[in-house]
């Protein structure tokens, strides 16, 4: 972060995981039942992850089918027989969770403050039942829909640059995920990036952004 007196023009944020829940293990248990013994379970979880990652590195098409593909591949290594609905059932609950519970009243007063944007990985249907659970007002919502590309495609960075006819030192932005948006963020010169930490991924060194555990110690920061 630069001196405690910067005020960004925008502060953005990706929204599923970070503001919004992503419980999505438990869905995965659901559909995978005994087939993976105990011991194995977290592995499984975070080599799903993985695929899900990597599912997302070409150009968009929609992310109930990503979620559909990437499971089918992690089955596959795994020599299971994914469901056929599991993209659905993963998409069903996407779109049915809510925020997370230390979000809505300081990001509500965030946006009192500052122009508040997302950028999410995910389409149009998906935040506009997401965004209103938020309690906050956006001055712009942009997907991976829009864009044509999911993060960490760096096209999807530029086209809400574009959107917002900005530059990188007009944006803090705000992720609880490294690999999706705050190292090729970092790569395309974004300075001002923040890790809200939830324990997604681990905290990394050399790539600039500062790790926070709450979006009120954001705040203050902002001098909110």
């Amino acid at each position: 972060m630069s001196e405690p007196s910067f005020r960004p023009k925008y502060v953005s944020f990706d929204c599923y995981g970070t503001l919004i829940e992503y419980p999505i293990t438990p869905i995965t248990r659901e559909l995978v039942g005994d087939q993976i013994p105990a011991e194995h379970w977290d592995q499984f979880v975070r080599e799903f992850r993985g695929y899900r990652y990597d599912q997302v590195r070409g150009e968009y098409y929609p992310y109930e089918q990503v979620l559909q593909d990437s499971f089918e591949r992690v089955c596959r290594k795994w020599g299971l027989k994914a469901a056929p609905d599991a993209g659905k059932r993963f998409a069903d609950g996407v779109r049915s969770w809510g925020p997370h519970a230390d979000v809505p009243e300081p990001l509500k007063k965030m946006g009192e403050n500052y122009k508040l944007v997302i950028l999410s990985n995910a389409d149009d249907s998906f935040l506009e039942e997401s965004v209103p659970r938020l309690g906050a007002d956006f001055h712009a919502v942009l997907t991976a829909e829009q864009a044509g590309y999911y993060k960490p495609r760096y096209a999807a960075f530029e086209y809400m640059l574009d959107q917002l006819d900005a530059s990188p030192e007009d944006f803090v932005h705000v992720s609880s995920h490294t690999r999706y948006d705050l190292m090729p963020m970092h790569d395309m010169g974004f300075r001002n990036l923040i890790l809200l930490d939830r324990g997604y991924d681990p905290v990394t060194h050399g790539y600039d952004y500062v790790p926070v555990k709450s979006l009120d110690e954001l705040n203050r920061m902002l001098g909110i």
